[in-house]
């Protein structure tokens, strides 16, 4: 469905993406509900997973959440079995965080979930535009994440210089 440009309310970039994170989230947050932590957990889980980070301040910089948030959220998740703290083999004073068994699993039900949450939002525009969103967003998000200096860059320092992995989510 083709939408004619008297029918947006507001011209504004700021506006648009606003309105459509606002129904996002608000979805998510239904379809994540039994995540203790929702969708900050769930970016966590997606850090945890995909990175292989040596520290928990690593983890906090590439799930884009506050260090001391990223804590409670990981004893939450811990607590819940779907997280481990385990010694770093390369410094035993470091903790490294690691997915479990039960918390992969889960974390593919949580991905599926908001696969669909993302499919109702942007089925507005059809199959082919919002692949197309999708894909555009990717792109602008990962380019401005680039920029950023709490980015792959920076994590790479955190973790002694480890080098960048580009087909990570992340870019580590």
């Amino acid at each position: 469905m083709e939408i004619a440009p008297q029918e947006v309310c507001h011209p504004d970039l700021g506006w648009a993406l606003t309105t459509v994170l606002r129904a996002y989230v608000h979805a998510a947050d239904r379809v994540l509900e039994d995540l203790p932590g929702g969708s900050r957990a769930f970016r966590l889980l997606v850090a945890v997973a995909r990175d292989h980070l040596p520290s928990q301040l690593a983890v906090a910089h590439s799930a884009g959440l506050d260090r001391t948030v990223v804590t409670y959220l990981l004893d939450d998740l811990a607590a819940a079995g779907l997280v481990e703290r385990q010694p770093d083999p390369a410094d035993r004073r470091a903790r490294r965080v690691v997915l479990t068994e039960a918390g992969g699993r889960r974390l593919e039900e949580f991905e599926r979930r908001l696969r669909g949450v993302e499919d109702d939002v942007l089925g507005i525009l059809g199959t082919d535009d919002g692949a197309r969103l999708r894909s555009l967003l990717g792109r602008v998000a990962g380019e401005l994440r680039d920029m950023e200096p709490t980015t792959c860059k920076h994590v790479a320092e955190m973790a002694g210089g480890a080098t960048c992995d580009a087909s990570a989510p992340t870019g580590c």
